[in-house]
Formats: C-alpha cells, sequence, structure tokens
C-alpha cells in the first residue's frame, strides 16, 4: 500500500528570493526557483505536496506559518538572517505544534560569530547546514522520514 499523501511547507526568508545572484560564493548560483522546482520534483516521488512561500517581511512569513496548522503536517525552513534575530518567527513556528526542520545554505558556524546563534535550532528537529542547494532536498527527506514514522 503507497503512503499518505503528506502536505509540507517550504519558508524561504528574506534576501532568499535573490539566490544565484547574491553572494554566489557563499550561498552558490543555484536560484530559488531551480530549489523549489527541485523539492517538488523530490516531493511527488515521496508522495507529498509541497508548497513553498518566501517572502522578505517577517510578518507575512508568521501569518503563512500560523496558517500551515491543520492543513500541513511539517515545515522545512530557512529563515535567513531571521534565525539570529526574530523570537517572533520562533514563537510561530512553536505555536504550530509542527514538526520543522531548519536548513541554511552556508555552514553558518564557519561564518560571522553572529550567525552561529539560531532562534529556530532550539525548536527543530535538526538543522541541515552548508551543503548549498542540496542541503534542502536532505531536509525533506529527513522531515518526511521523521513524520512517517
Amino acid at each position: 500500500m503507497p503512503p499518505e499523501s503528506l502536505n509540507i511547507l517550504v519558508i524561504h526568508g528574506p534576501n532568499l528570493n535573490m539566490l544565484g545572484t547574491r553572494e554566489p560564493d557563499i550561498y552558490g548560483r543555484t536560484t530559488l526557483d531551480e530549489i523549489d522546482s527541485g523539492l517538488a520534483v523530490q516531493a511527488k516521488e515521496m508522495t507529498c505536496v509541497l508548497e513553498s512561500f518566501q517572502s522578505n517581511h517577517e510578518g507575512e512569513l508568521i501569518d503563512r506559518i500560523q496558517q500551515a496548522m491543520g492543513s500541513m503536517d511539517g515545515i522545512l525552513i530557512n529563515p535567513g538572517g531571521l534565525t539570529h534575530s526574530s523570537v517572533s518567527l520562533r514563537d510561530a513556528l512553536a505555536s504550530t505544534g509542527l514538526p520543522v526542520l531548519e536548513v541554511h545554505l552556508s555552514n553558518v558556524f564557519a561564518r560571522e560569530p553572529f550567525r552561529h546563534q539560531s532562534f529556530i535550532s532550539g525548536i527543530a528537529l535538526g538543522v541541515i547546514s552548508g551543503l548549498g542547494a542540496r542541503g534542502y532536498g536532505v531536509g525533506l527527506e529527513a522531515l518526511v522520514e521523521h513524520i512517517r514514522h
């Protein structure tokens, strides 16, 4: 019997709409559309329905996270710079009761000291950091495996 379909929300925080052109030596040359397209293919293979959402506005991200309650099974998030500054984003994620997996394109621990602190990590199942765009796929796989088991 095939596994039940899962609904996964992918949240991309501020400035991730600039992927591919923004500091490619740090974030790579893969665009956000390419990441989302690859995740959609992977999700379909895993019997998942994926919804991706990006905003440069903290309140919009919080609104979308709150709307996930009751309709989504898990959240894959790259909070961008809000990782290190937003208690409100952390509280929104925690309030959903949904499993959350945090993803970062760069290895935040090899960068500036202020990037070593994450408000999200403490409520996340895990953190994928430093694998570039590939990290999203690894994160999706881990999140879905956690939900199904």
